[in-house]
């Protein structure tokens, strides 16, 4: 199906945004009239300059205050529709967008609604264009589509249909089934948004909070599958009004949009994508820096065994069991640790790599000799590198590329349980789509967690398995260190207070935790004060859930990067989300 953006989803001029539109691949763009009449560019040259560009003018947008008013005040709204309708000859579009009214002095009659809005059809067909009436969530009397359609009928005009906008739908709660009984000839317009789930009066929620799809909670795969039935044959179009996509580069969010359309569109089957499969576990995690000297101390604290140089790059590899940890020198000039790669483990490497180039993953080169394997590699929105890599657990199959190192002995560490990133607020919703999409994660929980300079917002995404989980988090604005916002990898150990005696003994200082915070476990869970004791010299949290227990010990921070070892039982899935408040206490620049 053809596909289009509303010129109110992206930033910059009316020009800047026909131009990304065009590059990141869509077919067309609807015009919001605000950002035609803020253009200095005549209707004339924009048609000129969508022409060059290869796309098509949709829809014009919105029309407000035209049905449901007074006799006198339906003559004024005459007289601006064909002045609008003029407006949409010279730019060459066929449809207008008319919304449901939203004043109070609104006249709550279907049967005055649709005579005027026949009237203003016929006004439209004067002119070659036609009218698509949608009930905004707010409208004064019409707030459902269902109501929209049956004036619409009511209407009877061939030039006046209906407009239908998964925002105002589902965000009212309303049941996008009987969609269906609508003809598909009569549905002129179709758009789509996806959003948070956010308690809120629905036009704040509309005008700030509305995502791509795939970035939030509404069923959109549901909705568009009742609207296809119809038989609507017109273009998926984005109409998101979000305060962060009006701020950011325009190029990189009409890629972020059209990859939204590209995952939706695989979804309900309209254009399959390479099939995704999770990954089955992590291959790696990168660690990059001039001097990742203090990395490899506390990695051999953890257990880790340096497992060798690296025979053609300044790199090192570092493991215990299936955990393993690259520290990479090469082209690293002035940066302090930072987490700069993730390795996942994948069925069919190449298969995931087709699926990510159509979804617009950018390729990440790295100089790979004959002897050496590639490893197929894209880059996250947020400049993480994620490598694809086959296999599931045991030995990674890249490994014998390092050399001079030692063999490890029984591991303690059973795996890596879950990398923890930071993200730059502008990229948030976008890192989460490009995971979910592009790997096949699915979200999961997502909450806010208090710091000293405020809230961490923060999203997980995983496998259904467990094996690869992500935690995504955004740093309060105002937080201010050097080295930026700390993020760490967390490894799984069946016995973490050996892992941490073990490493204390090796000299590792781990995460300064209060005392307030061990005598607050004893009021809040039946540990003794020996258990609660030793926790405190160990530096050991603890946590439970309605299944079982989390006990984990943090690292201190080097740069940005600290690390995590910890021990689930019984089932608990959960991250210490009750102790992440401590820790980045604990972790404040400022202490």
């Amino acid at each position: 199906m053809r596909t289009s953006i509303a010129t109110v989803c992206l930033s910059g001029t009316l020009t800047d945004k026909l131009h990304a539109a065009a590059e990141a691949g869509f077919d067309g763009v609807e015009i919001f009239e605000p950002d035609l009449v803020a253009s200095p560019a005549s209707p004339e040259e924009i048609v000129a300059l969508a022409g060059r560009l290869g796309i098509s003018l949709d829809l014009y947008q919105p029309f407000r205050d035209a049905e449901g008013v007074t006799e006198d005040e339906f003559e004024t709204v005459l007289r601006r529709a064909r002045a609008k309708f003029v407006l949409m000859q010279r730019l060459g579009i066929e449809t207008m967008l008319v919304c449901s009214n939203v004043g109070t002095a609104t006249i709550d009659d279907d049967a005055v609604s649709a005579d005027q809005l026949r009237r203003m059809g016929e006004a439209a067909a004067e002119h070659g264009v036609r009218i698509a009436f949608e009930a905004l969530a707010w409208g004064r009397y019409v707030d459902d589509y269902r109501r929209a359609w049956r004036i619409v009928e009511l209407a009877d005009h061939e030039a006046v249909g209906v407009c239908l906008d998964s925002f105002h739908i589902l965000s009212r709660g309303h049941d996008p089934a009987a969609i269906e009984e609508i003809p598909g000839g009569k549905v002129f317009f179709l758009q789509l948004a996806d959003a948070p789930a956010l308690s809120m009066d629905v036009l704040s929620w509309s005008r700030h909070h509305r995502l791509f799809p795939g970035e939030g909670a509404f069923d959109l795969g549901s909705f568009l599958t009742h609207v296809l039935r119809t038989g609507y044959d017109g273009p998926l179009s984005l109409e998101v009004f979000n305060d962060v996509f009006r701020q950011t580069e325009v190029g990189r969010t009409a890629r972020q949009a059209r990859r939204s359309l590209t995952w939706l569109e695989d979804l309900v089957g309209s254009r399959p994508l390479p099939p995704v499969a999770e990954p089955t576990g992590f291959d790696f995690v990168e660690v990059r820096a001039e001097d990742t000297g203090e990395v490899d101390v506390l990695l051999g604290q953890l257990g880790l065994t340096f497992r060798g140089r690296h025979r053609s790059k300044d790199a090192r590899l570092w493991a215990d069991g299936p955990a393993r940890i690259v520290c990479n020198e090469q082209h690293a000039r002035d940066r302090t640790p930072s987490l700069a790669a993730v390795g996942f483990q994948v069925a069919d490497p190449a298969v995931s790599a087709a699926r990510a180039r159509a979804l617009q993953a950018p390729t990440v080169y790295r100089r790979t000799l004959a002897t050496e394997q590639e490893l197929p590699a894209f880059r996250a929105p947020d400049g993480t590198e994620v490598f694809l890599g086959s296999g599931s657990g045991g030995e990674a199959t890249w490994a014998p590329e390092f050399e001079g190192g030692r063999t490890s002995g029984a591991a303690l560490l059973t795996g890596i349980d879950h990398v923890n990133l930071a993200e730059p607020w502008q990229c948030f919703d976008e890192a989460v789509l490009f995971y979910s999409s592009v790997l096949g994660l699915r979200v999961d929980v997502s909450q806010e967690v208090p710091s000293p300079h405020g809230l961490v917002r923060s999203q997980v995404v995983r496998s259904a398995s467990g094996a690869c989980r992500l935690a995504l988090n955004v740093a309060p604005l105002v937080w201010d260190a050097s080295s930026g916002f700390p993020q760490h990898v967390a490894f799984s150990t069946d016995d973490v207070a050996a892992v941490a005696r073990r490493a204390v003994e090796r000299g590792l200082v781990p995460l300064a935790i209060p005392q307030n915070y061990y005598d607050d476990l004893v009021a809040r869970f039946d540990l003794s004060r020996a258990e609660v004791r030793e926790m405190a010299e160990l530096g050991l949290l603890h946590d439970r859930d309605g299944a079982g227990t989390f006990t984990h010990f943090y690292t201190a921070t080097v740069g940005e990067v600290f690390f995590e070892v910890v021990q689930r039982v019984d089932g608990y899935d959960g991250y210490g989300a009750p102790n992440a408040g401590v820790r980045l206490a604990a972790q404040d620049p400022d202490r």
